[in-house]
């Protein structure tokens, strides 16, 4: 959990993802639309995947991908990100996270 929590604070948008998942492509393409630059770290080519994997289920994600910080906080999944992005309040969160300078 210790591991997931610092790979996940180190920048302003990080995404835990897998590469053959369309959903997680879809959320990186969504915040990549504002301008943000996320780092995105796939669990399958990771060799310690399957751990990082195991800790964002126990975070909640189920599905484990995509999983994703913002401003240092866990975000959570596709639903959460896609709320957000509805109700309007995705591009302020990244802008006070610095992902994003308007």
């Amino acid at each position: 959990m210790d591991m997931v929590t610092k790979l996940g604070t180190e920048k302003p948008v990080v995404i835990f993802s897998k590469t053959n998942c369309g959903i997680s492509h879809a959320i990186s393409t969504l915040i990549r639309g504002f301008g943000a630059n996320p780092t995105v770290h796939e669990l399958d080519e990771l060799p310690n995947g399957h751990e990082i994997e195991k800790a964002l289920m126990a975070l909640g994600c189920n599905p484990s991908v995509p999983a994703v910080f913002i401003g240092k906080q866990f975000i959570g999944g596709s639903n959460e990100i896609m709320s957000l992005n509805i109700r309007g309040k995705l591009k302020p969160l990244l802008i006070n996270a610095n992902a994003i300078w308007i």
